[in-house]
C-alpha cells in the first residue's frame, strides 16, 4: 500500500468513527445549563476555527510534498504532525458543541490516540523513503506535542493551490456540528430522542 492509498484509508476510517460517535451522541446531553452551556459552545467553535486555519498552515508548506522531500519548516519545525495535532483540536471543538467538557476531552484524546496509530504507520513509509535524513529529522523535531522553541522559516515557500483549497473543503464538515448538535438537542428536548446519559 502507498502512502497516498493509506492516506485515503485513513480519511474513509476516519468518517466511519464520526458517524458511530454522532450516533451514540444522540442519546448524551450536556449536564450543564444556561450560559456554562452556551460558553461551551462557543470556546469549541473557537477550536474550531483554530484547528482549520492551523490545517491550512500546515497545508502551506506540505501540500503535495509529503511523499517527495523531508519538510522541517513553518509548523513542521516545531512537531512533525501539525495537521494531526490541529485536526485534533478542531475535534475538541466538535465535542464541545456538545455543550459538554466531558465530551470535548474525550473527542481531543480519541482523536490524538487515533492518529498516534496512523503516525507510526506514515513513518515507517518516511522512513523508508529518505532514510538518514528523516531520522535525524525524527530525533530533532518530536511527533506530537509541538516545541516551539525549534520554530524556523524559509523567507518563501512554494504553494500548491488545489492543495489548500482541498484541505478547506475537507475542513468545512467541521462546521456541520453546530447545527448538527443543536437539532440533536431540540429532538431531546421534545423527547424526540431519549437522553441516556448526561455529562459535563
Amino acid at each position: 500500500m502507498t502512502l497516498s492509498e493509506f492516506q485515503h484509508l485513513r480519511r474513509l476510517l476516519l468518517i466511519g468513527l464520526v458517524a458511530i460517535a454522532f450516533l451514540c451522541l444522540l442519546f448524551v446531553r450536556s449536564a450543564w445549563t444556561g450560559d456554562t452551556h452556551e460558553t461551551i459552545e462557543a470556546a469549541g467553535m473557537g477550536l474550531i476555527v483554530v484547528g482549520i486555519a492551523g490545517r491550512l498552515w500546515c497545508t502551506l508548506y506540505i501540500g503535495g510534498r509529503k511523499a517527495a522531500e523531508i519538510v522541517d519548516i513553518g509548523p513542521y519545525s516545531v512537531c512533525r504532525n501539525p495537521l494531526y495535532v490541529f485536526s485534533s483540536i478542531a475535534a475538541c471543538g466538535v465535542g464541545a458543541q456538545t455543550g459538554s467538557v466531558a465530551v470535548a476531552a474525550f473527542f481531543l484524546l480519541g482523536c490524538a490516540l487515533a492518529f498516534q496509530i496512523v503516525i507510526r504507520r506514515e513513518e515507517g513509509f518516511l522512513a523508508e523513503a529518505f532514510g538518514e535524513a528523516y531520522r535525524q529529522y525524527l530525533g530533532r523535531v518530536p511527533r506530537f506535542w509541538p516545541n516551539f522553541r525549534l520554530y524556523a522559516d524559509s523567507a518563501t515557500i512554494t504553494v500548491t493551490t488545489s492543495r489548500v483549497r482541498r484541505t478547506l473543503i475537507d475542513a468545512l464538515p467541521f462546521f456541520a456540528a453546530m447545527p448538527a448538535f443543536e437539532a440533536v438537542e431540540y429532538l431531546q428536548g421534545t423527547g424526540a430522542i431519549h437522553v441516556a446519559l448526561r455529562l459535563y
